[in-house]
């Protein structure tokens, strides 16, 4: 629910900027995982794959975190770009859950 004494850029502040900066974060560590780990269950092109689309998506949050700090928070940003990256988050995410059950099978 919306506090109608917050105006508009602080609420942008209060919500975009640590969803901005938790993407970074679950980017970061996705890359690293990736960069670093052997998936026997993903093929080679699949983890380069997923790999280059963490990548590609760091430099799209480091852009839109940008804007954002060089408009002092007047630039929000679009559902259809939050989105994907949240679908890939969540990918990763149960990659490493995957990564994880198979290491504590061994």
């Amino acid at each position: 629910m919306r506090d109608s004494n917050l105006p508009e850029t602080e609420l942008l502040k209060t919500v975009l900027q640590p969803l901005l900066e938790d993407f970074q974060y679950w980017f970061a560590r996705s890359r690293s995982f990736l960069e670093t780990e052997q998936l026997s269950f993903m093929s080679q092109h699949e983890q380069s794959d997923l790999l280059m689309r963490v990548k590609k998506a760091q430099e799209e949050v480091k852009t839109a975190k940008m804007l954002f700090n060089a408009t002092d928070g007047q630039v929000g940003i679009d559902m259809a770009a939050l989105v994907p990256w949240h679908q890939l988050v969540t990918q990763c995410w149960n990659v490493a859950t995957r990564f994880r059950s198979q290491q504590d099978g061994m």
